[in-house]
């Protein structure tokens, strides 16, 4: 069994890892960064989409110390961004360990650092590791979830989650359904209509829609306005915009885009095309508020008794977070579902020199934020 001391453990080499190692090196406090994949940045290099671009402006999604160059456009495509992170790594020469696998990682209260086990995917032999701070780096789209569904693995046709989404151009001509209508879904529902798919997507919730430009404008007026001001300002251009969404089987929520995303982590849908693919019907929203109840062959029947028959079935259903699973003797920082129990703006600090990092709700411009602010308290304790 191997062992390694060192200052500060990162687990998980995403761009908040990334961003903690940086901010970290520049405080030249020594550090390791563990990450179960055989890539840094997997979620973007392995299982993100092809059309997906950054929904903020570069502004507000670079990383600490390193802006964007010049020539990159405002709405950075995955390329791009994929492009970015590497020339991050090699700019601060951070070198993840990877394919590293916590399986535990708790507080030592007599030598005072923390003690984490994590298991070589290459060899399968355990590896021990030990640190006076520990980063949670792992974000918020951690494992995959698809929900359990009656007859789900009789399916007679595809059924994909959408890490494992890449293009439309496989689905010409086929009954795709989409489940679930955040970014994600709405975005991939596009993408198959636009490659000749016959499409439709489930809405199981109310939703808010806003363009790039209005988010934009938003998050800038969040600066010097209350939430509540500018989530009524959104609803209201909204509705000008997009007029009476119900039409179309898809209804707004009674609270506002933002109060949403930071009280519940439910991002407003960024609009960059599909309203109109639904408006046209070449999208169709199918069982508003409804769930498949059981699946027979092609057939899928959903809970308000209606049937219908597809090729494939994508799941936009997002992700859990397995935090809790390895992280022990923690009560204070994160909760179950690996999210901070603190509220903003003290989320990011733990007891016993624990962190978390890209779990605010705030996006890029949120992790970037928390991995300067753990590397400077990390070294005012040092």
């Amino acid at each position: 069994m191997q062992e390694q001391q060192v200052v500060a453990i990162i687990v998980g080499a995403g761009p908040s890892g990334l961003a903690t190692a940086a901010c970290l090196s520049r405080q030249s406090t020594p550090y390791i960064i563990l990450e179960r994949e055989d890539c840094f940045a997997s979620l973007w290099k392995k299982y993100a989409y092809d059309r997906l671009q950054l929904h903020l402006g570069k502004q507000f999604c670079q990383l600490p110390h390193m802006p964007f160059p010049a020539s990159f456009p405002t709405y950075v495509p995955k390329t791009m961004f994929v492009q970015y992170l590497n020339d991050y790594v090699s700019h601060f020469k951070i070198s993840p360990i990877h394919r590293r696998t916590v399986e535990s990682a708790e507080y030592d209260d007599v030598s005072k650092r923390w003690h984490v086990k994590a298991r070589n995917g290459s060899s399968g032999e355990a590896e021990e590791y030990y640190g006076t701070f520990l980063v949670v780096a792992t974000g918020e789209a951690t494992d995959p979830y698809t929900p359990e569904i009656q007859g789900l693995d009789t399916f007679s046709g595809e059924v994909l989650h959408s890490t494992q989404f890449k293009s439309g151009k496989q689905f010409g001509n086929k009954n795709v359904l989409v489940v679930g209508s955040g970014n994600s879904g709405m975005e991939i529902a596009l993408d198959l209509v636009n490659h000749g798919a016959k499409t439709s997507i489930v809405v199981r919730s109310p939703v808010h829609i806003v363009s790039r430009e209005m988010l934009y404008v938003g998050l800038s007026l969040l600066k010097r306005l209350e939430v509540g001001m500018v989530d009524s300002l959104m609803v209201m251009v909204s509705k000008v915009v997009y007029g009476d969404l119900s039409k179309y089987g898809i209804t707004r929520p009674s609270e506002g885009p933002f109060y949403m995303k930071v009280k519940y982590g439910k991002y407003p849908v960024v609009d960059v095309g599909t309203y109109k693919k639904i408006k046209s019907g070449e999208i169709q929203v199918v069982c508003v508020a409804a769930e498949i109840a059981s699946v027979s062959g092609k057939d899928l029947l959903f809970d308000d008794g209606k049937a219908r028959s597809f090729d494939t079935i994508v799941f936009c259903t997002g992700f859990k977070r397995s935090t809790n699973l390895w992280l022990k003797g923690d009560d204070y920082l994160l909760n179950d579902d690996g999210l901070p129990k603190p509220g903003y703006p003290n989320h990011w600090k733990g007891k016993n020199g624990l962190y978390c990092v890209g779990l605010s709700r705030r996006g890029l411009y949120g992790a970037s934020a928390d991995a300067q602010n753990i590397a400077n308290d990390i070294k005012s304790l040092m």
